[in-house]
């Protein structure tokens, strides 16, 4: 674990937010959400896909400038939570470098409902693409690699 813990001031915590260079323990993300009072948890876990844009990848290597990654990764789980009130989220995102299959960013809310912890689970990931500054350098098998824009796709598109 890089930098980690849950937002001060909530009790029990409603937002938490984790980066991290070991393998992402998706068990202990969920963890993080459960309480007593959640009918419904939502989970997104993204991973290192074998093929992108037709080409295939080898690994991907994730890099950030941590405090202001994380800073940012706990306003958006934070934002998220206020807007869908009740919901806890928690967020987690790998750094260095990944193969193929691995994850690379867990997502786990909970909520009384399903409906909102679905719909705040959606939010979260898709707000976390457009603000969080984390890159990625793609290595593909025919031994290029690219820098990906972490803001270049558009909200709900699978990057």
């Amino acid at each position: 674990m890089i930098l980690d813990g849950p937002v001060r001031g909530t009790t029990p915590p409603t937002a938490d937010a984790r980066l991290e260079r070991a393998p992402l323990d998706v068990a202990s993300i969920v963890a993080r959400v459960a309480h007593d009072g959640a009918g419904g948890t939502a989970l997104f876990v993204g991973t290192v896909r074998a093929v992108h844009q037709g080409r295939a990848v080898v690994r991907i290597d994730y890099e950030a400038y941590e405090p202001m990654a994380l800073a940012e990764m706990r306003a958006v789980a934070l934002e998220v939570a206020e807007r869908h009130d009740g919901t806890r989220v928690a967020i987690a995102h790998r750094l260095g470098a990944l193969e193929v299959g691995e994850a690379s960013v867990a997502i786990a809310t909970s909520h009384a409902h399903r409906g909102p912890a679905l719909a705040a689970c959606a939010e979260a990931i898709d707000v976390l693409k457009q603000r969080v500054p984390i890159w990625k350098r793609e290595h593909f098998a025919d031994g290029t690699v690219e820098w990906v824009d972490p803001t270049a796709a558009t909200a709900g598109s699978a990057r």
